[in-house]
């Protein structure tokens, strides 16, 4: 027995008649009779009883009727649950932010998600990126922003931009009357960074060792201490433009190109294929593309996009 069988049967029910039940489900009449001999022959029961005028339900035919149509119900609702949910994608769904970025991506991001997903809930998760990594690998993520991504087996990802690292310096340092510093000559002042193996650290360790520079730096992996010391002259920091907009805004700090090599990062959206809400996931993934687009497209956030966002193409954010 299949529901196919309960469908047909259902419907000869309802019709009262082999032939317009048939033309109702678009099949051959000696098909459908067949279907109905093979199910009563299952059952070992008479469910229906042939007449001249057409078919009646036996008594135990009108008790299968009510159950099958039950039945058929439940699928249906079944059925509009799931295309509910790829439409209309609900539950809770956990997005890691790396520090440089939360400040400035958290309420845009909420935003539109309220305006554009509004049955998902976010859980957002703060942390340097080299934690934020090991999570969503672990499935503890569903997804995340994270710079210079390597390949995983149980990731999917849209590399989104570049963005290019700066030197933050309180406003009165003699380094801003400069207007740019030399990566090299950069270390012969008092830097801070992200402690290894953060991703930042990584960075331009590896970018300082390809052009011969030793990285000489502070270790801290908290950014209001990085902004601290950089506000109390204790050190310069090395950061994306976005970090710290707020302090450039209250005219706190002074981001300054660092150049003769400039180094750089990339970014890119990521998704955790351990998820237990793929649907919500990727919505919630592609809002996070689109608000990162729209902030780089505003001038608000400092990068290069990539691919189809560079050429304007705001709308699709598909996964590879």
């Amino acid at each position: 027995m299949d529901l196919r069988q309960l469908k047909y049967f259902v419907q000869i029910a309802e019709s009262g008649n082999f032939s317009r039940a048939a033309e109702v489900l678009r099949i051959a009449q000696p098909s459908l009779s067949q279907q109905m001999k093979n199910l009563e022959d299952e059952l070992g029961v008479d469910l229906l009883l042939r007449h001249a005028r057409g078919v009646t339900p036996t008594e135990i035919g009108q008790q299968f009727y009510e159950h099958a149509r039950r039945i058929l119900q439940e699928v249906e609702r079944t059925r509009e649950v799931v295309r509910s949910q790829t439409l209309n994608p609900s539950g809770k769904v956990s997005v890691g932010l790396p520090t440089s970025a939360c400040r400035g991506l958290c309420l845009p991001l909420i935003n539109a998600m309220a305006a554009r997903q509004p049955n998902l809930t976010l859980h957002i998760v703060e942390a340097m990126t080299g934690y934020l990594d090991d999570f969503i690998q672990m499935g503890r993520l569903d997804v995340a922003l994270l710079y210079d991504h390597k390949a995983f087996e149980h990731v999917a990802w849209t590399e989104m931009m570049v963005e290019e690292l700066m030197l933050f310096a309180p406003p009165d340092h003699p380094v801003v009357a400069q207007g740019q510093v030399v990566f090299a000559d950069m270390f012969k002042l008092p830097i801070v960074l992200p402690g290894a193996p953060n991703v930042m650290r990584t960075v331009i360790e590896q970018f300082a060792a390809r052009h011969d520079v030793m990285p000489n730096a502070l270790a801290c992996d908290s950014l209001p201490a990085i902004a601290r010391m950089v506000g109390d002259r204790r050190a310069l920091a090395v950061m994306p433009h976005f970090a710290f907009t707020d302090e450039m805004a209250r005219g706190e700090m002074v981001a300054i190109p660092i150049v003769d090599p400039t180094p750089s990062w990339r970014l890119s959206v990521v998704v955790s294929q351990r998820t237990m809400n793929p649907r919500g996931s990727e919505a919630v993934a592609k809002v996070l593309a689109d608000v990162i687009a729209e902030l780089v497209g505003a001038g608000i956030w400092h990068a290069r996009l990539r691919g189809e966002r560079a050429r304007g193409d705001h709308a699709r954010a598909a996964l590879r």
